[in-house]
């Protein structure tokens, strides 16, 4: 092997070995999780985790579904369908009126609000909690859902960039077929977006369906708590019977990982067409 060959491939293979390995320190838990939720305390007791149940018992997931976690995973799908839905309706919105219309003070408005995401969610907190409770709506489907539903920066950001590279002669074109501004967003801008957003709506889903810290401060009791809340609450309740707690966390993670399956494609084609790669 001559010396030209040696080197690129000496460095693909370490590429290839960097990746594997990462790609086992993600699997790993996930691995580790799903074989612990299918055992029996027993068999976690008596074996290794790295050994595969057998037999396969479902009784954790029973127990974990009749204290409560099913309906938290209704409550959380509930909640993400809703979120996703109003962030794409507002995000698409905005990002192309910042991409594709003119008005005073278009870009200071567009980097003020983008500045937003420097703005830890935490100081956030205490006046939505306020907010909320001067209204009344503290403990309500509502309150889980309206901080988040119209947009949000990154997305605006994501969604304005895309569009910004949309050839211009395909809109002009349109208004000269007499289309107007929302026949071109719903006909022309939508479909040719299709790959960045159903990234924007895998991210979105993973976002919102894993969070945590504002579902738990604004709802309290069971009637509308969240897949986090409860998993959490589980481990308190259920402290070192980890067959039931990785029984929770399989089913919370579960969603997540058809959503990528899935939506894979969409999401690696979106990021070669805007060039992030």
């Amino acid at each position: 092997m001559s010396t030209e060959t040696r080197g690129p491939r000496l460095r693909s293979g370490a590429a290839y070995t960097l990746l594997v390995a990462g790609a086992l320190v993600v699997v790993a838990p996930l691995v580790l999780s799903a074989f612990t939720a299918f055992k029996t305390p027993r068999q976690f007791a008596n074996e290794s985790a790295l050994t595969p149940p057998h037999p396969v018992t479902l009784d954790n997931f029973r127990t974990v579904l009749d204290q409560g976690l099913g309906r938290a995973a209704l409550v959380t799908a509930l909640m993400t369908v809703f979120i996703t839905g109003g962030q794409l309706i507002g995000s698409i919105l905005a990002a192309y009126a910042f991409a594709r219309t003119s008005f005073p003070g278009r870009d200071v408005l567009f980097w003020v609000y983008l500045g937003t995401m420097m703005v830890p969610s935490a100081v956030t907190l205490i006046p939505l909690y306020l907010m909320f409770a001067k209204l009344g709506w503290l403990n309500t489907f509502w309150a889980l859902v309206l901080p988040f539903m119209f947009g949000s920066p990154y997305a605006i950001f994501l969604l304005r960039q895309y569009f910004r590279a949309i050839p211009g002669e395909m809109i002009d074109a349109a208004r000269m077929d007499g289309a107007n501004t929302l026949d071109i967003l719903v006909h022309v801008v939508v479909p040719l977006s299709r790959p960045i957003l159903a990234t924007l709506t895998v991210i979105t889903v993973v976002t919102q369906w894993n969070n945590f810290m504002w579902p738990l401060v604004a709802a309290s009791g069971p009637k509308w708590q969240v897949l986090t809340v409860a998993t959490a609450n589980l481990q308190t309740q259920y402290n070192a019977q980890w067959t039931l707690v990785m029984a929770a966390t399989t089913l919370a993670i579960a969603p997540l990982v058809v959503l990528f399956v899935v939506f894979q494609r969409q999401v690696l084609r979106s990021i070669a067409v805007t060039g992030l790669k």
